[in-house]
């Protein structure tokens, strides 16, 4: 018998109220925890830099045109990913990021499914995404998926760039 998803992933905007609340939950962990990750440590969303909060307190200014991805599990949003707009037939996700109480369960792995049904479905025929090099589960996670390193498309050391034919 085969164990059904413990989480469903809706796309935002939409008619779930309890996932664009959690969406900021979401964003605001994923952001301090990358901070304090590069050794830049803050404890306040309204400390982080200006772009980074844009995409916690006005995502769908930030996010315009984008694909907003996020996981329930009931009614608790507990990852999110977001798919940029094709440009000349390209994507990149952004943001994967599961809640750590959730992790092992397979929430990041339904957040990339939905995202590469999304790119196939907007005429996406490469999807890319650069992940920080001390982040191995997210890149094993990756590699699971197909994605190879790339040569990279941002000056920031220890920052990994990987993509895949859609």
């Amino acid at each position: 018998m085969t164990r059904q998803p413990e989480f469903s992933v809706v796309r935002l905007p939409g008619r779930c109220p309890s996932a664009e609340e959690g969406l900021a939950a979401l964003l605001t962990a994923y952001h301090l925890c990358t901070e304090a990750e590069k050794g830049q440590a803050v404890t306040r969303a309204d400390l982080l830099p200006d772009r980074y909060r844009e995409e916690i307190f006005s995502p769908w200014t930030a996010f315009a045109g984008d694909a907003v991805l996020v996981a329930l599990s009931g009614n608790a949003a507990v990852g999110c990913l977001v798919v940029t707009a094709p440009t000349r037939g390209r994507s990149e996700i952004k943001r994967l990021w599961t809640d750590p109480a959730f992790r092992g369960r397979g929430v990041g792995a339904g957040l990339l499914a939905a995202a590469l049904a999304h790119a196939a479905g907007a005429g996406v025929s490469v999807l890319r995404l650069s992940v920080w090099e001390w982040r191995t589960g997210a890149l094993a996670l990756y590699e699971r998926f197909g994605f190879t390193v790339t040569e990279s498309w941002d000056e920031r050391d220890r920052l990994v760039c990987m993509e895949r034919a859609v």
